[in-house]
């Protein structure tokens, strides 16, 4: 959460906007980094002649550009054929990210078909601090006026269009830290300006969270607390965070960043092929049908995929973590469909989470979470049940982040050692969490 702010400071802050949308910020605050061809070859390089976007209609997943190896702990070279440890995210590169600088203001991104706004700094003062970000409603509200680049179909992005944008080169920081020296966002600033939390405004460091348009179908925070999907990119996480902070008269505020082009991002085309396995049409990804059934340790989950042959196909293995949440459908939570929150042409394991209710699993990626101390005991997973947390105030273990929030669990290790969770709401930890796999289409 940020920090707690009046309500005469959130309706300041969508002013400002107001004025500001007419034409997003001036030349002066352009990056000016150039167009570099630093990646992947094979994307579409034909533009609209009038707003350089790519001729991109489906939902290509971009990698999560990781790069390194590591073991349950620390970085290691790069395992071979049958090794421990084979499998995981930086073997398998996906489609590596592709960003072109307009030159005004925006960034095109080569891989989607999705241009975005570069700045945050929403009120064009040089600064990315607390005064440019607005409440959920007013980030929504801005783009009808917003004309960056001259466009006048900007949007505020779905949690997929948002996520597509992280990068797991970044590293998790100590939420309780007041400097972001040493820091590394999970967002490539060569073409993305971030700012972290304003902490001379109140803000933790860690409140580098923008918004997204999706809402929370369900209830957070003890099942009391409309929620907006967002993407933190200081630590690399997805959560759902509170609109109007709990029991207070106070408006949540964000960080924003609008986008335009290809209105399918993010939109599946599942097709049942009748043995066992799903495929995607939009994003060429194929999935099992069925999930492992049991929960594991990360090792034994990239193990898991590597030696699975099934439906006639051998080259399974686990998702990263961009993959794996493509398939999140977030008009679904346990407490609103009483389902997981997924396609129901998919079939989910039911558990029984912290507070004793029916539940359905955390899933392991095979993206490594690494800490700012370079360490890589940590792995991302995305909840397809309830996210659930720890908070005293909201009277013990509750779902704190929405389903289809992306968070982290210890690769190894015993979760009764966690019986109040971790982190500031206490998240969940399980280390034995379930797996879906997946195989690119050929």
């Amino acid at each position: 959460m940020t920090g707690n702010y009046n309500l005469s400071s959130t309706l300041l802050s969508a002013f400002l906007l107001a004025i500001v949308s007419l034409a997003g910020c001036s030349k002066d605050l352009v990056s000016t980094t150039t167009d570099e061809t630093k990646v992947g070859t094979g994307y579409p390089t034909t533009s609209n002649d009038t707003d350089n976007l790519p001729n991109v209609t489906g939902y290509p997943i971009v990698g999560t550009n990781q790069t390194k190896f590591y073991d349950n702990l620390t970085e290691i070279t790069a395992p071979t054929l049958g090794s421990a440890f084979y499998g995981q995210n930086a073997m398998y590169s996906g489609n590596v990210p592709h960003y072109v600088n307009n030159g005004d203001g925006t960034i095109t991104d080569m891989v989607t078909g999705l241009m975005w706004q570069q700045s945050p700094d929403n009120n064009c003062d040089g600064i990315i601090d607390h005064a440019d970000k607005v409440s959920y409603a007013a980030a929504v509200a801005g783009a009808a006026t917003y004309r960056l680049g001259g466009h006048p179909d900007w949007r505020l992005p779905t949690i997929k269009e948002l996520y597509s944008l992280i990068e797991f080169k970044g590293l998790d920081l100590d939420p309780q830290g007041t400097s972001n020296v040493g820091l590394t966002p999970f967002i490539d600033t060569n073409y993305f300006k971030f700012g972290y939390g304003d902490v001379a405004a109140g803000d933790r460091i860690i409140d580098g969270n923008f918004v997204s348009s999706t809402r929370s179908v369900s209830k957070t925070c003890g099942e009391a607390v409309d929620a907006v999907f967002g993407v933190n990119f200081a630590d690399g996480r997805i959560k759902g965070y509170p609109i109007v902070f709990p029991g207070k008269l106070t408006t949540n505020v964000f960080y924003f960043r609008y986008v335009r082009g290809n209105t399918n991002y993010g939109k599946n085309k599942f097709a049942n092929n009748g043995n066992g396995t799903i495929s995607d049409t939009a994003s060429g990804l194929m999935w099992m049908q069925d999930d492992s059934a049991k929960g594991m340790n990360w090792q034994d989950a990239l193990s898991y995929g590597e030696n699975k042959e099934f439906a006639g196909y051998k080259d399974w293995r686990l998702p990263d973590t961009k993959e794996l949440e493509s398939i999140i459908d977030y008009t679904r939570a346990p407490k609103t469909s009483g389902s997981a929150a997924i396609d129901p042409l998919f079939n989910c394991t039911k558990i029984t989470n912290e507070a004793g209710k029916d539940d359905y699993p955390f899933y392991w990626t095979s993206t490594t979470h690494t800490s700012m101390k370079g360490d890589g005991a940590a792995a991302a997973y995305i909840s397809f049940g309830r996210a659930m947390g720890y908070m005293t105030e909201f009277g013990g273990w509750s779902d704190v982040h929405g389903a289809g929030a992306q968070r982290s669990d210890p690769k190894t290790g015993t979760a009764s050692d966690f019986p109040q969770g971790r982190g500031p709401q206490g998240d969940a930890i399980r280390i034995l969490n379930y797996v879906r796999l997946v195989r690119t289409i050929k």
